[in-house]
């Protein structure tokens, strides 16, 4: 039989209120976390809020389609073809660059190198980005013209560290007992990696990709520097600047015209809708890659 003071509360518990002041404690930080998080949700709803609002009234098929105009009406059609070639550019520099980075350091370095990498990573990933646009501008823009693919050069920088680190991390998940089995049939280690430890995570590698390519979407000060003096029709060859999204929201804004502006807010709505898609894509591969990885286990 269980001895009744072992069920008692500890002394130091029982003493001056303590046990009434670490439920205060615990209830007050609680309540601080429950505030944060829904001021977080507040400003962001608050964000498509005012930008839906101000926006939608100038979206059309026409604003779609249309090139841009200096004065007068006109669209984003042009500058949404260029941002997808950006984009795409930039996303088939980063995306196998940064997968092999990563595969590199979770499966094959040591762990100086792999802590070396890792911080180089998280350094030039809190690079700002318009530092990032006057080096590429310094070093492809400069006593030349601007080109689309200087400015895919500039988006694959800003992608490369996030595409880096969240496949790392996605890699490192792999059960260690999946990667032995490999082992165990006598395949190689880098076979193991590409036949077993890769298709494992691939779900949750795209996710990362698809959040590189939503960061990159929206960036404007790399493209400022190296694609932002184009013409108001569409142009797909990177060896010249293209129109693209973001700098044609800043001219956009810039202009003295109320119709312009409603034209600003409209371009950052299709712009805000396009990275809701890829986030919303994003998350469903992550769900898909923790239902894999918990069957894995």
């Amino acid at each position: 039989m269980a001895d009744p003071q072992s069920a008692s509360p500890h002394p130091l518990l029982e003493t001056s209120g303590n046990l009434r002041r670490r439920r205060a404690v615990n209830r007050a930080v609680e309540l601080s976390a429950w505030v944060a998080a829904l001021l977080a949700v507040a400003i962001l709803a608050l964000v498509i809020a005012s930008v839906t609002v101000k926006g939608i009234s100038s979206i059309s098929l026409d604003f779609l389609t249309a090139n841009t105009a200096d004065f007068g009406p006109g669209g984003i059609g042009n500058a949404i073809i260029g941002t997808g070639i950006l984009v795409g550019l930039a996303t088939l520099m980063a995306v196998p660059f940064g997968i092999l980075v990563a595969i590199y350091t979770s499966e094959f370095a040591g762990r100086r190198n792999q802590s070396v990498i890792r911080y180089t990573l998280d350094v030039l990933n809190g690079v700002p980005t318009i530092v990032t646009g006057i080096f590429i501008f310094g070093l492809l823009v400069a006593g030349h013209q601007q080109s689309g693919f200087a400015g895919s050069v500039a988006l694959a920088i800003v992608m490369l560290p996030l595409v880096a680190r969240s496949c790392h991390e996605v890699l490192t998940l792999v059960p260690g007992s999946v990667k032995e089995a490999g082992l165990a049939l006598g395949a190689s280690r880098w076979r193991t990696t590409l036949s077993i430890t890769v298709p494992t995570a691939l779900s949750g590698m795209i996710t990362g990709a698809l959040l590189a390519v939503a960061r990159a979407a929206g960036e404007t000060a790399p493209l400022l520097f190296t694609t932002s003096i184009f013409a108001n029709f569409v142009e797909t060859d990177p060896s010249g600047a293209l129109p693209n999204i973001p700098v044609q929201i800043f001219k956009f804004s810039e202009s003295p015209e109320p119709a312009k502006h409603a034209q600003a807010w409209a371009a950052a709505l299709v712009l805000i809708a396009f990275v809701l898609v890829i986030s919303v894509a994003a998350r469903i591969l992550s769900a898909r890659m923790r239902r894999r990885l918990g069957a894995a286990r």
